[in-house]
């Protein structure tokens, strides 16, 4: 197997696009070579704990409306051409996202950590709940076959909530700027959110070079 590290936020768009593409090579080639674990990345690691209004999050941001409707055009085509459910006007909160890396991260223990992932996305981008707030994850849990009200005690205490700022500000540290972020086998970076095309032609590289090897 080859490892393929995935540094993203739950709240990033291109993150979801980027898994989206990714997801179809993977249905594609049945026999890839990854062995996948996902990283935490928070686009806003100084957002308020209770996360703060979508409007006033978005004007802080681009400012005027065309503005904001110009950065957030290539990610609604992208979207479409992807097949996903993106319902902007939905999102009424921008949350911090620290609680919901805690929750990938547990997932991941219990081998359910894409499906933590692919949960949270469409919680948020689909659903426009608010991923930072303890009830709604612990519901995500429950939907991905975890135990919640374990996810609840978990959520309520600080378990691995330095574990995942660490983590965080080492893929900082090491010069990770921007989300989706993807490591192959520990030496390669494939930043951006990668077409299906680009993955099934990483898989067929990676399998003649284990043949050569072989």
């Amino acid at each position: 197997m080859v490892k393929l590290d995935i540094l993203s936020d739950p709240i990033c768009p291109w993150c979801w696009i980027g898994k989206a593409g990714l997801d179809a090579a993977l249905a594609e080639t049945p026999d890839h070579p990854f062995s996948i674990e996902w990283h935490p990345f928070q686009l806003n690691p100084d957002m308020p704990a209770g996360g703060m209004d979508r409007r006033a999050y978005l004007e802080a941001k681009f400012g005027a409306a065309t503005a904001r409707a110009r950065a957030y055009a290539p990610i609604v085509e992208r979207a479409a051409e992807a097949g996903l459910a993106l319902n902007l006007d939905r999102i009424a909160t921008t949350p911090n996202t620290l609680d919901a890396h805690r929750l990938i991260h547990w997932a991941g223990i219990e081998g359910r950590q894409t499906a933590a992932v692919s949960a949270l996305f469409r919680a948020y981008f689909t659903d426009g709940r608010d991923i930072g707030d303890h009830d709604v994850l612990a519901d995500i849990a429950d939907g991905i076959e975890m135990d919640a009200a374990m996810v609840r005690r978990l959520l309520d205490g600080d378990s691995d909530l330095e574990n995942i700022r660490r983590r965080d500000a080492h893929s900082r540290e090491m010069g990770v700027t921007g989300v989706p972020t993807f490591i192959v086998a520990q030496r390669h970076g494939v930043p951006g959110a990668q077409t299906k095309e680009m993955w099934v032609k990483v898989i067929g590289d990676i399998r003649a070079q284990i043949a050569d090897e072989g």
